[in-house]
């Protein structure tokens, strides 16, 4: 059924239970994944357009998404589960698109991702990565539901 599964991550708890629940449904499909970490680029270089240098907090934010990719990697190797890997720079704050784009060039048939179980006006306001996903997903997508309470996400 699912052969080629993508993991989107962002370090936080919620990403690492996702990751561990398509690890597990990889493993028993004997399925590839691909483990990416978009990195959000936009509001940076929208800083930058005040006559801030922002290079320095560039390498920090790229050596953060390495990071997490790296314990991501681990996290499915210690499974048995061998995984591509990808960092996916965005300039302009489009992570869902990025996602599903992503998973279509892939040719992903399940896309696996934590939600960070937001509510009310927050989810209103701000949005949810994971509902853009679901919605614009030209595949299946198993959503990982967060309790709320996570502040860890980058």
């Amino acid at each position: 059924m699912f052969r080629r599964i993508l993991i989107p991550v962002d370090g936080s708890a919620v990403s690492q239970d996702a990751l561990c629940v398509a690890v597990q449904l990889a493993e028993a499909l004997h399925a590839a994944t691909r483990i990416i970490y978009v990195l959000d680029l936009g509001p940076l270089y929208e800083t930058e357009a005040s006559g801030i240098d922002v290079s320095e907090v560039e390498k920090v934010m790229l050596q953060d998404g390495n990071d997490i990719l790296a314990r991501a990697t681990e996290t499915a190797k210690q499974a048995g589960v061998p995984s591509q890997t990808a960092l996916v720079p965005v300039y302009d704050s489009r992570v869902a698109e990025a996602i599903v784009d992503d998973a279509k060039q892939w040719r992903a048939d399940l896309i696996a991702l934590g939600t960070h179980g937001r509510h009310g006006i927050s989810r209103l306001i701000l949005g949810s990565v994971a509902e853009a996903v679901a919605r614009t997903s030209p595949v299946p997508v198993l959503l990982v539901r967060g309790s709320g309470n996570d502040s860890s996400a980058n």
